[in-house]
């Protein structure tokens, strides 16, 4: 067996991490090149649209909404189900669930428990 080049861990450290950023670096070359030539991608022209003044949309029907709900939690509501891929249509109702609190919640768990 041969001796190795070097024994200091900073060198070796040095090495293997430059090795590294070079086979990464290499990496993102090879993606880009990939994204230039991959033939399953259309590579559309685009031309501009003529401006066309767009027509006025019906207003949607307001939707029924308990008493007592701000507008903005509404409009909250409204952007969380339109992120998902959802219309404004999809939302029946929005109205608050009826809950015990936290204290009242452990005291039911625990009522609720048998002892055995």
């Amino acid at each position: 067996m041969s001796q190795p080049v070097t024994t200091n861990p900073l060198i070796i450290m040095l090495i293997n991490m430059t090795v590294v950023f070079l086979v990464l670096i290499a990496l993102g070359f090879v993606i880009k090149l990939i994204h230039k030539i991959d033939p399953t991608v259309r590579h559309e022209k685009k031309e501009p649209a003529p401006a066309q003044p767009a027509a006025a949309a019906p207003a949607p029907e307001p939707e029924p909404v308990a008493p007592g709900i701000p507008p903005e939690v509404v409009a909250v509501i409204a952007a969380a189900v339109a992120s998902y891929g959802y219309g404004v249509d999809a939302i029946r109702a929005i109205r608050p669930i009826e809950r015990n609190g936290w204290k009242q919640s452990g005291r039911d768990m625990v009522a609720g428990r048998t002892l055995m």
